[in-house]
């Protein structure tokens, strides 16, 4: 349709504006809605295609933000330890005693890992990766890396116990950080089958039994 044009003593027709710059790209909001789909589907089973779609970006966008898919992995790793780990540790590290900080370590778990405290992805990202088959290569140097992070928590926690003289000096800290960790592993694969949180607290106080029997 052509215009009109204004004859004389007409009011002139406003000016057509181009369409506006693109709304900016939201690279926190879309590394979150990543995060989320890595979690619940892991690595392997995550597809560039589901990526883009659960983010709302195409693919060249994807790989000039984040680099590749195992960077974007990477990445959002980091984003869940920094969003979500306080769900699991923050009574750990407030508790005034190793036991208090375990039990609450394993109850928190409890909680977090069943969706119990938000509406999440059930089991642990970091937990699960490895049933999914991704620890490979670089890629598998990370998740090592991440889950070694717990037994060295563990294991610091359990190493000032003994120093204080809460835990006796021949308890084998390596071992008994080994146990707890072991324990919440398996609480996360057993969140992930929809085992209840009521069932993993359960769960956490028969292993505070056995820890009451090391210790």
């Amino acid at each position: 349709m052509q215009k009109s044009v204004p004859t004389s003593g007409s009011i002139a027709t406003r000016p057509v504006r181009g369409r506006g710059r693109p709304r900016a790209f939201d690279r926190e909001a879309a590394l979150a809605q990543a995060t989320r789909l890595f979690w619940l589907k892991g690595y392997e089973a995550t597809s560039i295609a589901d990526l883009t779609e659960a983010m709302g970006i195409g693919s060249p966008s994807l790989y000039a933000a984040y680099g590749s898919k195992e960077a974007l992995y990477t990445e959002a790793l980091q984003h869940y330890n920094e969003t979500y780990e306080a769900l699991v540790w923050g009574g750990f590290r407030s508790a005034g005693t190793a036991r208090e900080a375990v039990l609450s370590y394993l109850m928190d778990s409890a909680a977090a890992l069943t969706g119990s405290l938000a509406d999440n992805p059930l089991g642990c990202m970091v937990t699960l990766a490895a049933v999914g088959g991704e620890c490979r290569s670089e890629l598998g140097i990370v998740m090592r890396s991440a889950r070694a992070v717990t037994l060295e928590r563990l294991e610091a926690c359990l190493s000032k116990a003994v120093s204080e003289g809460e835990l006796a000096g021949t308890t084998d800290t390596h071992a008994l950080a080994r146990f707890v960790q072991t324990v919440q592993s398996g609480m996360s694969i057993l969140a992930r089958d929809g085992v209840t949180r009521a069932e993993l607290e359960g769960v956490a106080q028969v292993a505070m039994l056995r820890w009451d029997a090391c210790t």
